[in-house]
């Protein structure tokens, strides 16, 4: 049982979250996924619960990559790189479209060293467009995208930005694909090529929702899902109002108390009383379960995230796993969805601290000798290993 993708080796220059979740998906696929840190480090290594000086946001997008901490700014940086390109597969950045070529490493530099390198850009508007060197996070492009207009819109509430990076996640999993797609054209043509994301594409190519908008058709939509209160906490039931409330009358015999002489309004007012007085009666796990599956109405729990390892199948298929947190404990991490027959996959092991694989990689990518390694470790491009480095 070999992990799919284990003889690959990826370097990983992009950080935050658009980029590492690509990076982190490939090194759960097996490959050799070097994360490139600059000095400073990835902003995201201030997020989250640290436990061994490894915060828990940079933990999640970064787990199973080795890590070397470079500073592209300086004399010999882009060598080194260019080095490490002729050894890589792939390789991952989500700067701004300009930075990679003034660092001297954009993709027609490293082509030339390379000419089978697939490199993945990501960026929130693309390559060489009219708002290619605008900065660009998640939030920036679900307001650009309309997916903050229509949470409001449909549900009614102030202006606000969604719990979760859409943007960020749905550039890096169709940057997965393109990198996946390019390996196989690799195959047929033995070159490799640059794949240009942008984050606005990605967003509005899994917006299932927005040809209603583009064609005016709102109003053909199906009723939204709503939440109902029950003794059993709130439920959402997948189905609109009118198949509800026909399932609870026709199978479970529920008596409509609307009358013919009553207005629209308040014929749906007292229908609603009576599904919110029926629901009630679903006093148990049991009967509320009995009751939905009668009517064929799928639902689910509306589950506060802290609690997520209980969700029965997250929990019997492991989609949560606890691994080595560095400091003789372990902590949590979400695993990699992918389930194969015949392969391996899912996360191999803890995140790195910036820098702790400067001496393994150099010699291992490049097989440099004791004296070149050291000389290298002593440049301005290299910078050392400190696991404790953003506390001085």
């Amino acid at each position: 049982m070999n992990y799919p993708l284990e003889d690959l080796k990826v370097l990983d220059f992009s950080r935050v979250l658009a980029g590492p979740f690509a990076g982190r998906m490939l090194s759960d696929l097996g490959a050799d996924v070097v994360k490139i840190e600059p000095p400073d480090g990835d902003i995201t290594r201030y997020w989250g619960r640290e436990i061994a000086n490894i915060p828990g946001y940079f933990h999640q997008q970064n787990a199973g990559k080795r890590n070397i901490c470079l500073d592209l700014r300086a004399e010999g940086a882009a060598d080194l790189v260019k080095r490490m390109v002729q050894e890589a597969d792939i390789l991952i950045e989500n700067y701004r479209p300009d930075v990679m070529g003034r660092l001297g490493i954009g993709y027609e530099d490293l082509k030339a060293v390379n000419e089978k390198l697939i490199m993945l850009s990501i960026s929130g508007f693309g390559h060489n467009g009219p708002e290619s060197g605008r900065a660009t996070y998640a939030p920036v492009i679900h307001a650009e995208a309309g997916l903050i207009h229509r949470n409001t819109q449909r549900n009614e509430v102030v202006l606000h930005d969604m719990p979760l990076s859409v943007a960020d996640t749905n550039a890096s999993l169709h940057g997965l694909v393109g990198i996946l797609a390019a390996l196989h054209m690799r195959e047929r043509t033995g070159k490799g090529q640059h794949i240009d994301i942008a984050m606005i594409d990605a967003t509005i190519a899994t917006d299932d929702q927005l040809s209603f908008d583009l064609e005016d058709a709102n109003h053909t939509r199906s009723l939204p899902n709503e939440i109902w209160e029950t003794p059993i906490g709130p439920v959402l039931l997948s189905t609109d109002f009118r198949v509800l409330f026909r399932g609870l009358t026709t199978v479970h015999g529920l008596e409509d108390p609307a009358t013919p002489n009553m207005g629209l309004e308040e014929k749906i007012a007292i229908r609603r009383a009576a599904v919110d007085k029926f629901m009630h009666t679903l006093d148990t796990r049991e009967k509320f379960v009995e009751a939905m599956k009668a009517m064929n109405i799928a639902w689910g729990d509306v589950r506060d995230p802290s609690t997520v390892r209980e969700q029965p199948t997250i929990a019997s298929r492991g989609s949560v796993v606890d691994i080595d947190d560095r400091a003789g404990g372990t902590r949590p991490i979400i695993q990699s969805p992918y389930r194969f027959s015949e392969a391996r996959s899912g996360v191999k092991g803890p995140a790195a601290h910036r820098g702790e694989h400067n001496r393994e990689i150099l010699q291992a990518w490049l097989k440099l000798s004791d004296e070149e390694v050291a000389q290298l470790m002593e440049s301005d491009a290299v910078v050392a290993f400190d696991p404790d480095w953003r506390h001085h």
